[in-house]
């Protein structure tokens, strides 16, 4: 199985959002760089808009990743509620 990965600048906007992908993906793995944080997942990762504003305590609109989003590695399907990265077969 491949990974998927996302990586956001590593800033305060990110962090709430990064820590909401660790809580929801118990299969990933975060790897801190200078400035850039990069989450791996083996197949799937899924990013939840109601787990990110439990941690900012306001409400989030998924479209704000991008702001502070490097690159990615998978298939996307989105909602106003989720995305996900996935590897179909």
């Amino acid at each position: 199985m491949s990974n998927v990965f996302i990586a956001f600048q590593a800033n305060e906007e990110s962090r709430p959002v990064v820590e909401a992908i660790m809580a929801d993906n118990p299969n990933a793995t975060a790897v801190e760089s200078p400035g850039m944080v990069k989450i791996d997942a083996p197949g799937h990762l899924t990013i939840r808009r109601e787990s990110i504003e439990e941690r900012t305590g306001s409400r989030y609109d998924l479209q704000q990743l991008h702001i502070n989003l490097i690159t990615l590695s998978g298939h996307i399907d989105e909602d106003d509620d989720q995305l996900t990265l996935s590897w179909k077969h």
